[in-house]
């Protein structure tokens, strides 16, 4: 006959076994992920780099007259629009490089629930690349507010620095997109391939498509909506008063859509698709 089962008292401030796991958990095991890793420093300091660089030097090369027409927070973006590589990079990296190592097993034996870990790789990387292009285009728009904001350089308002903010946003999304593929593919130099064809090619496409009759609507369609005109326009880049662009807002719903689309289907796949 055995004796009466004793419980060991509860020890005050001690972890309880039955804590259930949330994605509070993920995103701290995903941002001490992202931060361990070299390729991060490396891309998010190229990033910087180059976008204060190049904006600074813009900067060094204006008076106070270009301002009457264009906003203080515009030389920041032609840093930007070599930078976005480097957050299209992270994006990829931010899971295949996982995948390449086989620490994904690792991670979805310690959280089964993969649509959780997905979720949190998507906060971790969208706050990191958000607050990184923010910080940088900040910083080249001071730098020219401070420089050129005498008498000639023509009233300026708030307007100028949310269009900048939006563009920040929506290269930050461009960088969601790149990680939706990179889960997709999930093979480093294949995403990266298809994100710089996504970025670079549209303007090339479109100016082809433009020569032949037949297909000139499509390749003036094409001319409008890709990245480095909607970049443009988001941050107030002066276009020549013959030149037809859509409005800021097409540009982020086409933008929005393909991401939408592309981080629907990764939910989808991760979940269905052995590791």
């Amino acid at each position: 006959m055995t004796g009466p089962t004793t419980t060991a008292p509860a020890v005050p401030g001690a972890p309880h076994d039955d804590t259930r796991p949330h994605v509070g958990h993920a995103v701290a095991s995903e941002w001490t992920k992202l931060t361990s890793v070299r390729s991060t420093m490396w891309t998010l300091g190229a990033l910087v780099v180059i976008v204060v660089g190049i904006g600074l030097l813009f900067v060094s090369q204006t008076a106070d007259q270009d301002y009457v027409a264009m906003p203080f927070t515009t030389p920041a973006l032609f840093g930007l629009l070599v930078g976005q590589l480097a957050v299209i990079v992270l994006g990829v990296l931010t899971i295949t490089s996982e995948h390449g190592t086989g620490l994904v097993r690792t991670t979805f034996t310690a959280a089964p629930d993969r649509h959780r870990v997905l979720t949190a790789k998507y906060l971790v990387f969208s706050a990191t690349a958000l607050a990184a292009t923010v910080g940088s285009v900040f910083v080249v728009a001071a730098a020219a507010m401070a420089v050129h904001s005498g008498p000639g350089a023509g009233p300026h308002t708030f307007g100028e620095w949310s269009g900048a903010l939006v563009g920040c946003v929506y290269v930050t999304l461009l960088g969601v997109l790149a990680l939706a593929v990179g889960a997709l593919v999930r093979h480093s130099a294949g995403a990266i391939t298809l994100m710089l064809g996504l970025v670079t090619l549209p303007p090339v496409i479109g100016g082809m498509l433009s020569y032949w009759e037949a297909s000139a609507r499509i390749g003036e369609i094409v001319l409008q909506y890709n990245v480095p005109v909607a970049m443009m326009q988001l941050f107030g880049m002066p276009t020549g008063e013959d030149t037809k662009v859509p409005g800021d807002l097409p540009q982020m719903l086409l933008l929005l859509a393909v991401t939408g689309a592309a981080v629907a289907a990764s939910y989808v796949i991760v979940d269905r698709r052995d590791v």
